[in-house]
């Protein structure tokens, strides 16, 4: 087996992956997997431009990172880089910076690219030969691919949990009108996204990342999040649109006492659910399978 690093860092969190990868079976044993919300994309819808402080709350991470992949004696390290910095005029600050720290140059990846590995490392323990739609929902973008072992169709599309929040919401809890021009925004970034991707022909809806996780560590009624719980659980239509509706009506401070929902995703949790919402009753999902495999164990199995 080949010990190896994956790195993926977005809009709204840097995660790294440590991992015994069997290339030629896709086997994977975790070592150290950690996350941590840097908020790289602050701003960047509306300057264009990296913060000063979200470069250094990031490069603060790899620090981090780097001597975990150290101590872990990682082979190899893949380093991928999402919305946020795919977006930015200053975005050769990050690249230096990443380079000073980890020695090894952040990968711009395209939409379609993310996708892949997003599904590949959704997929990976998945059996049975039905058709899937993975949908990934990040801080800035929302990746839609549809496959059975491999990619059929693809898009990456300009809405996720941070982006829409830093556009539309100004107050707390988040006002109808909010939500409804949220609502839009996904509604056409979903006619978009079905241009290229058949949202309606798939056998099974899977969901990935953090808006995702946090609506199903709620539809679970967890008292604290528990991964081994969240993972390939079944969250219903149902479900999905009564736990949209509880945190639309939530306050800031009420979503903070609650022990499930990460601090750095308080602010941006009601748009990522709404988020989520809209894409189960477009695709006509009877429930979405929740998977915490996701496109940083893609990048871990690319590497090997």
């Amino acid at each position: 087996m080949t010990r190896v690093a994956g790195i993926d860092c977005g809009t709204n969190s840097i995660r790294l992956l440590v991992a015994d990868v069997r290339p030629e079976t896709g086997e994977l044993v975790e070592l150290d997997r950690r996350m941590t919300i840097v908020r790289l994309g602050q701003g960047v819808d509306r300057t264009g431009r990296l913060a000063p402080e979200a470069l250094e709350r990031t490069f603060a991470a790899c620090r981090e990172y780097a001597a975990v992949i150290e101590e872990l004696g990682a082979e190899r390290i893949r380093f991928v880089a999402t919305s946020a910095s795919r977006d930015a005029e200053n975005r050769q600050d990050f690249v230096d910076g990443v380079v000073a720290i980890l020695g090894v140059e952040p990968e711009v990846i395209s939409g379609d690219q993310e996708a892949a590995f997003s599904f590949a490392g959704a997929t990976g323990e998945l059996r049975g030969d039905e058709r899937r739609l993975v949908v990934d929902i990040g801080g800035g973008s929302t990746e839609f691919v549809v496959g059975n072992r491999r990619v059929e169709a693809a898009r990456s599309v300009d809405i996720g949990c941070v982006r829409l929040t830093e556009r539309h919401v100004r107050h707390d809890p988040v006002t109808a009108e909010e939500a409804e021009a949220i609502r839009a925004d996904v509604r056409a970034a979903l006619d978009l996204a079905a241009e290229a991707v058949p949202l309606a022909e798939a056998d099974t809806l899977v969901g990935l990342a953090g808006s995702v996780t946090t609506v199903a560590a709620l539809a679970l009624g967890l008292p604290a999040y528990d991964s081994a719980k969240v993972h390939h659980s079944r969250i219903s239509a149902e479900r999905v649109a009564e736990v949209t509706g509880r945190l639309l009506a939530s306050t800031h401070d009420e979503r903070a006492a609650i022990p499930v929902i990460h601090p750095g995703r308080v602010d941006v949790i009601v748009a990522g659910a709404i988020v989520l919402q809209e894409i189960v009753e477009r695709v006509g999902a009877a429930e979405v399978v929740v998977s915490e495999h996701d496109i940083l164990d893609g990048i871990a199995l690319s590497v090997a």
